[in-house]
């Protein structure tokens, strides 16, 4: 049996707010509400709900990605210096890249605390 992750909730203060960040920084589209939930298409398998009904517990959250989804993230990261971003927690938002495992990889802060991994390679185990 194959196991997918098909939705998961992100808490918010602002879930409108929250999801259209999210979904400006990988060039998707924010859907219209379902129920109490904001959600954000990331792909065919995988649907981010954003909910603001319930105290904000910072998640950390990693995506791979292709290198035109990544060099995209990059171009409005560049152009976004309100919004911190990193090579890894070890080195705080330094507005740099990672190589991990022979590809690229960054860390983006929202403003709810969330954690956004972007990686192009997996790092092997």
């Amino acid at each position: 049996m194959t196991v997918v992750l098909n939705h998961t909730i992100v808490r918010a203060a602002d879930q409108d707010a929250a999801a259209l960040f999210f979904a400006e920084l990988l060039d998707l589209r924010v859907g219209e509400r379902t129920g109490p939930f904001t959600p954000v298409r990331v792909n065919d398998d995988l649907t981010l709900d954003f909910d603001e009904r319930h105290a904000v517990v910072a998640g950390h959250f990693g995506f791979l990605v292709d290198d035109t989804t990544f060099d995209g993230l990059i171009a409005r990261l560049e152009q976004w210096p309100h919004v911190p971003y990193g090579s890894g927690p070890e080195n705080g938002w330094d507005r740099s890249i990672n190589h991990l495992g022979g590809g690229r990889g960054v860390y983006v802060g929202d403003p709810n605390g969330h954690s956004y991994e972007f990686f192009t390679t997996v790092p092997p185990a």
